[in-house]
This record gives structure tokens, C-alpha cells and sequence, in this order.
């Protein structure tokens, strides 16, 4: 199966030296499952035109620093995209960004919370076990870095993990061929730990410092990985 890794956003310029591209941290947790994936790469932020949706074989929509209610001229033409690949019946995930303009673009609310910033490792809620996700534990530790949020899903997205801080963290459409997260179990520990240093004087300290700490928790992002892998598969051969 190959998927078409469409790439939102960058990894910020300090810690670029430091860590891959958004687009290969996706493709090496996709080669960690041990499924056979091939990948392309759009770059919609630096201005790659979008492909026709109907003709892919999957799709994954990075995350960004950018927010769905941004004025980007990237923007629009994403979210036609989206609802084509959706009305198409193409195998469609969105992470944390990805997320969000999903749900945007199908119908949801997407709005910088009032809770203020997700970083570290969070706990979410399993609230619904779809057939690739059967043997889910009750809930999944993975690292998330957010101040926006879904604040009501589409009417045709089902809630299938939440949280008291994200309640909508976890997304799976109606249709059977859409699936997003809020939460990214692309990221490794030191990637995500160096996000929380770099908003030091941004978010508050306490948050900060929870954040650091929570990294000592197992991981399962791993287990999340695999978990999308299979939707994206069995997206894929159902009729």
C-alpha cells in the first residue's frame, strides 16, 4: 500500500539540525509495524500542489504549527481535499493538525482550548475498540504537543479516545476510511522532549515540568502505530 504523506509543516528551526522531517518520522513508525508500506511526499506548506485524492491508495496529514482558523493560502484547497478524498472513499489519518483540519473541514469545531497547552506524555481514555484496535487496553500513554482542539467532532466522526484535557483526541468517521488523532505516536521521546524545552517561557512552568516528567511512563505509541497501520490496510482492501 502506498501512502501519500502530506507534509503541513516543519520542524522548527532550532531543532532541525537535531531531527528528522515530519514526513520520515511518519514513514519510519509505519516500517516499525513490519506492514509493507510505500510512500510519496506533498509538501502543501512549502507550496506542492495537491494530487487528486481518488487516485491514492492512502493518505497521512502531518501535524503543524499552524491553526485551522490561520489565513494560509495552503489552506483552503487542503480542505477541498479532504472532503473529496472523504465523498472518494480514500483511506484518510490525521495527526494533531491533521486532526484538527479534518474535523474543520467535515463539518467539526477547531479552537485554541482554554485548558492551554498538551505536552508530554498524556493519558487517553479508550473509548471505543473498532476491529484494529480489539485488543486495546483501557487506555494508551502517547506525547502530544497542542494548545488547539476538536471542541465538537463532526456529526459523521465517532469519539474513540478522550481524555479530561482533549475529549476528543481520538476521531473514527462513518465511513470506515477516515481516522485521526490528537496525540502523536510519530514522535520519539527525545523529540518530544525537546519540544517542551523549547516552549519554556511560553507555556507556564508547571506545565513544563509535568511534561518532563510524564516521559518516565511507558510508551504506547508503538502499539498506536501499529493500531493505524492496520485501519489504513483494512481501509484499504474493504469494498
Amino acid at each position: 500500500m502506498k501512502l501519500t504523506i502530506v507534509q503541513t509543516g516543519a520542524v522548527p528551526a532550532p531543532l532541525q539540525s537535531q531531527f528528522i522531517e515530519y514526513r520520515l518520522m511518519f514513514r519510519a513508525m509505519f516500517d516499525a509495524t513490519g506492514m509493507a508500506f510505500g510512500y510519496d511526499d506533498v509538501n502543501v506548506e512549502a507550496g506542492d500542489a495537491l494530487p487528486d485524492p481518488a487516485a491514492l491508495e492512502g493518505i497521512v496529514i502531518t501535524g503543524s504549527p499552524a491553526g485551522v482558523y490561520e489565513d494560509h493560502a495552503w489552506l483552503p484547497p487542503l480542505r477541498d481535499f479532504i472532503r473529496n478524498a472523504y465523498a472518494a472513499g480514500t483511506p484518510m489519518l490525521g495527526i494533531c493538525f491533521g486532526h484538527q483540519i479534518m474535523a474543520d473541514a467535515l463539518g467539526g469545531d477547531v479552537r485554541k482550548s482554554e485548558k492551554g497547552w498538551g505536552m508530554g506524555r498524556h493519558q487517553y481514555q479508550v473509548r471505543q475498540r473498532p476491529g484494529f484496535m480489539a485488543d486495546a487496553p483501557d487506555t494508551m500513554l502517547v506525547a502530544c504537543s497542542h494548545q488547539d482542539q476538536v471542541i465538537v467532532p463532526p456529526a459523521e466522526a465517532e469519539v474513540i479516545l478522550g481524555s479530561d484535557f482533549a475529549p476528543n483526541a481520538g476521531l473514527l468517521y462513518k465511513s470506515g476510511k477516515a481516522l485521526s488523532f490528537q496525540p502523536h505516536p510519530e514522535f520519539d521521546d527525545d523529540y518530544a522532549r525537546a519540544l517542551v524545552e523549547l516552549r519554556r517561557g511560553r507555556a507556564p512552568d508547571d506545565v513544563i515540568s509535568a511534561a518532563l516528567s510524564s516521559f518516565a511512563k511507558p510508551s504506547d505509541s508503538p502499539r498506536l502505530g501499529t493500531y493505524i497501520a492496520r485501519f489504513l490496510q483494512d481501509a484499504a482492501s474493504a469494498a
